[in-house]
């Protein structure tokens, strides 16, 4: 069933949703389905697949000099969704990234998803690679998340890259989409990045689901500047509870967002990683009443792999 779907026949309730990474390149899946299982009882109705893109390794020959190699560690998107869906009975959706793959291979990706029973897809430009100070787009692919969406979109009208197929059996994907409450870290201003969302809706994503923040009103004035634009699909706020003291410098960084002072002072009074996970959990719950008050469609957490901060978040709301 469609994401969009799913916020229909919710009649209103928030929905709870989550999203996992795959396994490194060689681990076995049963810790991922160990980390989701405790979340079932609060029945998400979608889990979300990240995707990595390649990344260079330096491996080191008989004669001493180093090659560079282009690798996946953690690949298999799409079959973790196929595995999911199969286990859990619920529905899945693999994120299908532009950077690292070539408009074919998205393609073969997005006909791999139809095969299966798949109905939905986080379309995302994704990151820059790690040996890259910028993102460059992949020869061949798609150099921005509003062009993957039209890619999707012109499948589902049937419409292939190359190939002259006559079909009645056209794809029928509801494509979710970032949204950025305190803008992307590469857009120059809050009302660029805003177009650039109105882009990717306008281009036939039908949902949004925004980076995560730590400051609700900064959500709330996103959803307001994004309906004056003519932004009118369901957007849901991405949570992150903060997990380890390091957060207060990472996730600044990395994702360009604030950090309340209330939060940093409550970590800041904490002793070892387990008081600040408590500090997550508790801080979390509120900006989910708040937003629950608010009446957002869902909420969506960021687990990164781990489910027991998640699961204590959880029994406190849904």
């Amino acid at each position: 069933m469609k994401v969009t779907d799913h916020i229909k026949n919710a009649n209103g309730k928030t929905l709870f949703s989550f999203e996992v990474v795959p396994p490194v390149k060689g681990q076995n899946i049963k810790d991922l389905y160990d980390n989701i299982e405790p979340l079932m009882e609060f029945k998400p109705p979608f889990i979300d697949v990240t995707t990595s893109r390649e990344e260079c390794i330096y491996v080191k020959r008989e004669n001493g000099l180093l090659e560079r190699k282009v690798t996946r560690m953690r690949p298999g998107t799409v079959g973790i969704c196929a595995s999911i869906k199969h286990k859990f009975d619920v529905d899945t959706v693999p994120h299908v990234l532009c950077g690292g793959f070539t408009k074919e291979e998205t393609e073969y990706v997005l006909v791999d998803c139809q095969y299966l029973g798949i109905d939905n897809i986080m379309a995302l430009r994704g990151d820059a690679a790690k040996h890259e100070q910028y993102f460059k787009p992949t020869d061949g692919g798609n150099a921005y998340a509003s062009d993957l969406v039209k890619q999707i979109s012109e499948l589902n009208k049937g419409n292939y890259l190359h190939d002259e197929i006559e079909t009645k059996h056209t794809s029928s994907f509801c494509v979710g989409v970032a949204g950025y409450p305190e803008k992307h870290m590469e857009a120059p201003s809050m009302q660029t990045d805003l177009m650039r969302l109105k882009e990717k809706v306008d281009a036939g994503a039908d949902y949004v689901v925004t980076q995560m923040f730590f400051d609700n009103q900064k959500f709330f004035e996103f959803c307001d500047a994004a309906k004056a634009m003519g932004i009118n699909v369901p957007i849901l706020p991405g949570i992150k509870p903060v997990a380890v003291k390091r957060h207060m410098q990472i996730l600044p960084q990395v994702f360009s967002l604030d950090v309340p002072e209330a939060l940093i002072k409550e970590v800041q009074k904490c002793s070892n990683n387990k008081e600040v996970r408590q500090v997550g959990i508790e801080w979390a719950i509120q900006q989910s009443k708040e937003l629950i008050a608010a009446g957002v469609p869902g909420v969506h957490y960021y687990s990164m792999g781990k489910s027991s901060n998640i699961q204590a978040i959880a029994k406190a709301i849904f």
